[in-house]
């Protein structure tokens, strides 16, 4: 059995209403120390985690550690129905697959409640160790949501750089440029105004202006904003719950790319392959039909270049094939004696003439 009891109610809308466009469905963890949430958004490059400690509440009965998957839209949605000032009470049994938001009116007058299914959602909690941080700066958070507003009209990330100067923030973009700077200010009336820097070593990490303005819906939880830097971990964006609990968004830096390593590469350009020579008496078919002609006698000094002309003709059962010749019949003159050697040459048909529905090929001089 579940039963919590929160006197300030708008506590817990305030809480909904500043992670809602960051975190879409989430597990509510509940055991006998608080009420607590881990998340990741989307993209896994923000982290969320909510702690409510079981002391804040008027009343708190946990029976046993229970894990309840809500949509953080949908819860939202119902606390809106609660006044600022209605005192909120969040029930659920053990096993049971709903969950029911009651509200209270201060002087007990009207009595709603409203009952939300819940959602089986596998999600992984993250351990987050405890780290010390290299720079630590704690300023008013309606400041701080005001510069992240101001500087996403210029650009889209933030370069945040400590220093004992004090905290930089500037951006640039195709309009221009903008730098911030906040300096150290401990001597003011009201400690909520006060800016305070602790640094071991100057830091300088660059975030995209879009998760801090995310981040910065909940400025009305706390009136001060503490902001963790260093070199090899997350920012850390933290708003305290009214001395009961936490807020805290994790954010990854972005890391600038090199141009210059970034470089075009160029494609290998293909080459076309020169077609290779081949010697004239190797035939060719190319796609037409082969043509059968009687095998012609060689006499002795032509008998040398026999094998030649065997290598290259491919025939069968003693005919020699003539490539390229058009379709007819006809008989392949050899070439007349020059010189007094007889040579073999391309054999380049045409047709000469017809005669008797017959075509004879004749070679060309």
């Amino acid at each position: 059995m579940l039963e919590l009891r929160l006197v300030q109610g708008s506590l817990l809308k305030k809480v909904m209403e500043s992670i809602k466009d960051l975190v879409n469905d989430a597990n509510f963890d509940c055991s006998a120390t608080g009420f607590s949430l881990q998340a990741m958004d989307s993209s896994h490059v923000a982290l969320v985690s909510l702690l409510l400690r079981s002391e804040g509440f008027e009343h708190y009965r946990c029976d046993r550690n229970l894990s309840m998957g809500m949509n953080i839209s949908n819860m939202a949605k119902m606390l809106r129905c609660a006044g600022n000032d209605d005192i909120v009470t969040i029930k659920a049994d053990d096993g049971g697959d709903c969950v029911t938001f009651m509200f209270e009116s201060p002087n007990q007058d009207k009595i709603a409640d409203f009952e939300m299914k819940l959602m089986d959602i596998d999600s992984e909690h993250l351990g987050i160790p405890e780290a010390e941080y290299e720079a630590i700066v704690r300023m008013p958070s309606s400041e701080f949501a005001r510069i992240c507003k101001d500087l996403s009209t210029i650009g889209d990330t933030v370069v945040i750089s400590v220093t004992k100067e004090g905290v930089k923030f500037s951006t640039k973009g195709d309009i221009g440029t903008a730098n911030i700077v906040c300096r150290q200010n401990t001597s003011v009336d009201k400690p909520e105004e006060a800016t305070i820097i602790e640094m071991e070593t100057p830091v300088s990490l660059t975030f995209a202006l879009r998760y801090m303005n995310s981040f910065t819906k909940a400025t009305p939880l706390a009136s001060q904003v503490t902001v963790s830097m260093s070199s090899e971990l997350p920012i850390v964006v933290e708003y305290k719950i009214a001395e009961m609990g936490y807020l805290r968004f994790y954010l990854a830096p972005k890391i600038e790319e090199d141009e210059e390593m970034g470089g075009h590469q160029t494609e290998p350009v293909e080459t076309k392959k020169q077609p290779e020579k081949k010697p004239k008496t190797e035939p060719k078919s190319n796609g037409e039909p082969k043509r059968r002609v009687m095998k012609i006698d060689l006499d002795d000094e032509e008998e040398e270049l026999k094998p030649k002309i065997e290598t290259d003709l491919k025939g069968s059962d003693g005919y020699v094939e003539v490539i390229g010749s058009k379709p007819g019949n006809g008989i392949v003159k050899p070439k007349e004696e020059v010189s007094g050697e007889d040579e073999v040459m391309d054999v380049k048909p045409k047709i000469e003439e017809e005669t008797n529905g017959e075509v004879q090929v004749m070679d060309e001089e």
